[in-house]
């Protein structure tokens, strides 16, 4: 009997191993694995970007307009794209196949480490450990990613995007801080930085939800549970992407920290919101 898709047995041994039984069997629905499962039984041999396309055309039905493939580079000098994330995962998936596309498929994906058990698509991503901490396998495969020539897509905030009150916007849906990391390495690999505005939502249970768990005091991340779910309440959905002019990483010098310069990308980030 061939290895499942998602291997369910095996992330609760590893991620939670005293999980009750009823939590289990609701665990088990709300990540779909018996679905992703069926659907990885008709496409076995099938990995990387071919499996992305494929996933997103007979799984999800979801599709993206892209705006501003001028000023995606058009030499072979590695890039880093920088987006915000407001999908927490199909967001991902979407950019890796529109950008992998358009750089000749030579990209790869910096993700939380629990999207590797999508084992397709585990020749795209590179892990940070977002339970847990940060593992030193993880940091080793990550300067080796920096130092490759492979383009990087990256989403600084490291989760997706919350329900929150922005001065001069009331409640919106935006990133929450992004960490600064991009502009240190881009700067070390001279990488110039192109950013990326996705254009997309999850559900109100979603944000009501993680407004609740915050409101409550509860720093375990509960909502993130939920993403597959949100991921197949997309499903047909259009999506817009609008790509930026790249910033060349000599822009990124002393006269700002590092965080500055990272919340100053964030804004031209947001600057290319799509009407």
């Amino acid at each position: 009997m061939s290895k499942p898709l998602i291997d369910f047995d095996e992330i609760l041994r590893t991620r939670a191993p005293h999980l009750p039984r009823f939590a289990k069997r609701w665990l088990r629905r709300i990540v779909h694995v018996d679905e992703m499962n069926a659907f990885y039984e008709t496409h076995k041999g099938i990995y990387d970007f071919d499996f992305a396309r494929i996933y997103l055309n007979e799984g999800l039905h979801c599709d993206a307009t892209v705006e501003g493939t001028e000023n995606i580079p058009a030499d072979n000098r590695p890039a880093v794209f920088v987006s915000n994330h407001p999908l927490g995962g199909l967001d991902g998936i979407i950019l890796s196949l529109l950008l992998g596309e358009r750089r000749g498929y030579h990209l790869r994906v910096i993700v939380n480490d629990l999207l590797l058990y999508i084992r397709p698509l585990a020749g795209i991503f590179v892990p940070v450990n977002k339970i847990g901490g940060q593992s030193r396998e993880y940091a080793q495969r990550q300067r080796e990613l920096w130092e490759s020539d492979m383009d990087i897509l990256t989403f600084p905030a490291g989760a997706c995007s919350r329900l929150q009150r922005i001065r001069g916007k009331g409640f919106t849906v935006s990133d929450l801080e992004w960490k600064s990391s991009f502009i240190r390495h881009a700067v070390k690999t001279r990488r110039d930085v192109v950013p990326v505005y996705f254009d997309g939502r999850n559900s109100g249970f979603f944000y009501r939800l993680a407004f609740i768990r915050k409101l409550l005091g509860i720093k375990t991340n509960i909502e993130m549970l939920y993403l597959v779910d949100e991921m197949y309440g997309a499903r047909g959905r259009h999506f817009r992407v609008r790509i930026g002019q790249p910033v060349p990483y000599s822009v990124f010098d002393r006269s700002r920290t590092p965080d500055e310069w990272a919340a100053w990308v964030k804004e031209k980030v947001y600057n290319l919101e799509v009407q």
